[in-house]
């Protein structure tokens, strides 16, 4: 897994990836109770705000990590947002997404320097 300063982390599976937050993003949110996510088959650029996400304490965006084309979403979250504090780094996925440029995912921490990183 691949992690980036703004708590996503990135599960390469196959020529896709799924992306979503990490415990410490849940946690520091709060209860998440509204989540909007991409359209299937949109092509985003790395940085694109694609995904809304509404907590009890904030409202925050999540950026495409990469460029690609976004190939599912977990609608799951939509009906339960709920979902993504009890399991963020599983059943609480974003969306999966082929990277245009697998390369650019070189550039994320791993999970040690992730962890050094939120201290």
């Amino acid at each position: 897994m691949k992690f980036t300063e703004e708590h996503e982390w990135l599960k390469p599976e196959g020529d896709e990836v799924i992306v979503g937050i990490t415990e410490h993003a849940a946690s520091e949110l709060g209860d998440i109770v509204f989540v909007e996510l991409p359209e299937v088959g949109a092509t985003v650029a790395k940085d694109d705000e694609i995904v809304v996400i509404e907590s009890v304490k904030a409202a925050s965006d999540i950026m495409a990590p990469v460029d690609g084309e976004i190939t599912a979403v977990n609608e799951a979250i939509v009906d339960e947002p709920g979902k993504v504090n009890e399991d963020p780094m599983g059943d609480g996925w974003f969306f999966r997404m082929k990277p245009s440029d697998p390369a650019q995912l070189d550039e994320f921490m791993d999970e040690a320097a992730y962890k050094k990183f939120i201290g």
